[in-house]
C-alpha cells in the first residue's frame, strides 16, 4: 500500500470536471487508488464517489492505492492531483 497526503490548492475544489478526470486517470491502473477527507473515502474510479466527498480549497486529502502497479498508480495520480488541483 502507498499513500500520499495533499492539500487543496484549486480555489474552486473539486467539482464535476476535475471529478470526472481524476476518476478517468485513476481507471488507467489495476491498483484500487482511494481520496480519503476527514472519515469519508471514496474509490477514486467512481466520478459521484468523489464529488461525494465535497472536497474544497485548503481541504487535506490522502490518496491510497493498493495493488500490483501501486507505485505507479500513487505517482501518477500524485503528479495529477498536483497538476490540476
Amino acid at each position: 500500500m502507498k499513500k500520499f497526503t495533499y492539500t487543496i490548492k484549486n480555489e474552486i475544489g473539486v467539482h464535476v470536471k476535475p471529478a470526472s478526470d481524476l476518476s478517468k486517470a485513476a481507471e488507467r491502473y489495476m491498483s484500487k487508488i482511494f481520496i480519503t477527507k476527514g472519515e469519508k473515502s471514496a474509490d477514486a474510479t467512481k466520478m459521484l464517489a468523489v464529488m461525494s466527498l465535497a472536497i474544497s480549497c485548503k481541504d487535506k486529502i490522502t490518496v491510497t492505492a493498493m495493488g500490483d502497479d501501486e507505485s505507479a498508480a500513487i505517482e501518477g495520480i500524485k503528479k495529477f492531483i498536483k497538476d490540476n488541483f
